[in-house]
Formats: C-alpha cells, sequence, structure tokens
C-alpha cells in the first residue's frame, strides 16, 4: 500500500506509553498509520488523538498530536499515514 510522510516523533512517554507527533499532513482518527526507524517498525489505526491533552477528530499540518502506540518509538522517527 502507498504511503505518504504524515510527520514525525518529536517525543515518547513511557506511560501512558504515548508519542507526540508533530504533523506535516492531516491526520484523523481511523487512518492508518506505520511509523519507521532504525529500531521501529509499527503499523496500527489511529485510534484517538489529543491536542494539548483534549480528544481531537482531526488535526492538520503544523499540529503537535498526542497518540497512544502499543510499542516504543523513537524521537525522530518518521510517521507515515497508509493510503488505499
Amino acid at each position: 500500500m502507498p504511503e505518504i510522510v504524515a510527520g514525525k516523533v518529536s517525543d515518547f512517554f513511557a506511560r501512558p506509553v504515548v508519542a507526540g507527533i508533530e504533523l506535516t499532513a492531516t491526520l484523523k482518527v481511523g487512518d492508518n498509520i506505520h511509523i519507521k526507524g532504525h529500531t521501529t517498525d509499527l503499523e496500527f489505526t489511529v485510534e484517538s488523538m489529543q491536542i494539548d491533552n483534549v480528544n481531537v477528530e482531526q488535526a492538520k499540518a503544523g499540529d503537535n498530536i498526542g497518540i497512544k502506540v502499543s510499542d516504543q518509538v523513537r524521537r525522530g522517527d518518521i510517521v507515515y499515514k497508509v493510503t488505499d
């Protein structure tokens, strides 16, 4: 499946397991994303996202969002949106 760059990981929090992401493209709840880096390779569906601890359905380029991730990600990992 084709992928477009949607942003990059700017932060990671272990409890809860959350990635801070700086977006370069629009992302919404329900989108499939792929986070890839040196030792990172995660693919999953965005179930929720937050801006400043407030749940949002969609975020745009320039926004900093937080999303729950299933495993550790690292600062600088690239976030791809998987397109159909």
